[in-house]
């Protein structure tokens, strides 16, 4: 008897063992099947997942805006009273559902490409109609003062006058976003009297960019090698600043799991800038690393000194220790056009003080990236900023003249969105959350048992052993 359960109790640790065995070795033969399948797949070339959502987006994308309607505004121009502002909104649009133009595929394994823009209302999505009526700065009366120098201020102000403009308008939603015939322009003699804030749009693009398809290296896939033909920026005559780095965040090169921060270049805002990694998160049953713009992103450089670069008007930004807010008149021909986050949110309090009607927080504002950490695939995004014109005062232009001090004034707001689609999640999660979760649980089983069914037979086999030994000893002090 005591043989059978001696063989049996070696036979469980032999087994054991095994499963230990077949459990360790599946980790790295699951690690190498995944990362050989995210080498194949991951590539931007024609047949791969990646670039059948590369090509064009299966999510549907929205852009909301909130334009900022002004409830006093001959108070502001005739006594330089502090603006009182109320959102008006979401006015709701698609966008970025026409396919990418390819332009070449290189034998550097890059491919060259523009995305067309295109932006269709959806009424029951918004709060209104694209007829409502707003009341909002006028641009370029606001703009006049620092675009033209002052000693040019005397002629602006006769064509504001001819012009009949005020430092206010009252257009509709689809004039202010889209475009509108400005009679100051047109007094100008301008060559295109159009101005909107995101005129012109339809059948624009951002530019051509190049970027690399991941096929001799993956972990440069989706990484943007040219812009405009141009390998950095020309905006901020810095070579920091004007570096073009990381992807244009729709993905990432893979295999995220330790990154801390995921660079991206916007157009929006002429630059690069990051985002950090926040919290772990599931989206849909699928596992995703949330990466959010932090407050350092858009820092003064006295908080930040990576920033130093991008400050451009030190008279307006109290020798640039002003944060929260970019001043992108360098990429907008000169127009005094500030870029921050929506609500002045993370701004420097005397930005946010100088106007009411703002509510910054976190959650409605912040701007976030939620990125499987494997595929490096963007699977749901908010883009969230807000647009901003500083004017300030003239002695020598009336609509001007009973300004205070410089004033960055929110115009509009904007959340672009995109989350993945439940068809596209339901393929992602079985041919890839479903499996390496299996293969998990499967490596995770076999070590157990493995690691339970060894111990539990080698403990056996020593007290059987040790039991043994004192038997023998206790029948030979008996005979002694």
């Amino acid at each position: 008897m005591y043989c059978d359960n001696k063989k049996l109790f070696y036979t469980g640790v032999v087994v054991g063992a095994l499963l230990l065995i077949i459990g360790g070795i599946l980790i790295p033969v699951g690690d190498k099947i995944i990362q050989d399948t995210i080498n194949k797949e991951a590539v931007i070339e024609e047949g791969t997942l990646a670039y059948e959502n590369w090509i064009q987006t299966g999510s549907l994308v929205y852009r909301q805006f909130w334009l900022f309607n002004v409830k006093n505004p001959s108070e502001i121009m005739n006594l330089g009273a502090k603006p009182v502002l109320e959102q008006k909104g979401p006015y709701t649009y698609r966008v970025r559902q026409l396919p990418k133009d390819i332009i070449t595929v290189s034998d550097n394994h890059t491919i060259s490409y523009r995305q067309p823009y295109s932006a269709v209302f959806q009424p029951d999505m918004s709060a209104g109609s694209e007829t409502d009526q707003i009341t909002a700065l006028n641009f370029a009366a606001a703009a006049a003062a620092s675009v033209y120098p002052p000693i040019t201020h005397g002629f602006v102000n006769l064509i504001l006058n001819k012009a009949n403009a005020s430092l206010f308008q009252t257009r509709t939603v689809v004039e202010l976003l889209w475009g509108y015939e400005d009679p100051i322009l047109k007094q100008a003699q301008s060559k295109d009297p159009i101005t909107g804030l995101f005129y012109p749009y339809n059948g624009s693009s951002d530019g051509i960019y190049e970027v690399y398809t991941g096929k001799d290296d993956i972990n440069k896939v989706a990484i943007i090698d040219r812009w405009m033909n141009k390998t950095k920026l020309t905006f901020w005559d810095d070579p920091y600043c004007d570096m073009i780095n990381g992807t244009d965040a729709s993905s990432f090169p893979p295999f995220l799991h330790d990154r801390e921060k995921l660079y991206f270049y916007s157009s929006d805002i002429c630059r690069s800038i990051f985002a950090e990694y926040e919290q772990k998160k599931k989206l849909k049953g699928i596992p995703v690393h949330r990466f959010v713009v932090p407050p350092k992103a858009l820092e003064s450089f006295l908080k930040n000194p990576d920033n130093h670069c991008y400050c451009k008007d030190m008279s307006v930004s109290q020798n640039c220790t002003f944060g929260g807010i970019l001043g992108i008149s360098v990429c907008k021909e000169k127009k005094p056009i500030y870029i921050s986050l929506p609500h002045f949110l993370y701004a420097t309090d005397e930005i946010v003080n100088a106007v009411d009607g703002l509510s910054p927080n976190k959650e409605e504002h912040e701007t976030f990236l939620d990125v499987e950490p494997v595929t490096g695939f963007t699977l749901r995004v908010a883009k969230r900023i807000q647009i901003n014109l500083m004017f300030k005062p003239s002695k020598k232009i009336k609509i001007l003249k009973n300004i205070k001090e410089p004033i960055f004034f929110p115009l509009v707001w904007l959340n672009e969105t995109g989350t993945v689609d439940d068809d596209t999640a339901k393929v992602f999660r079985g041919s890839l959350t479903t499996p390496m979760t299996a293969l998990g649980i499967t490596q995770l089983t076999l070590i157990c048992i493995g690691s339970l069914l060894f111990l539990s037979c080698v403990i056996s086999v020593c007290r059987t052993s040790m039991k043994k030994e004192t038997t023998k000893k206790n029948v030979g002090m008996e005979i002694f």
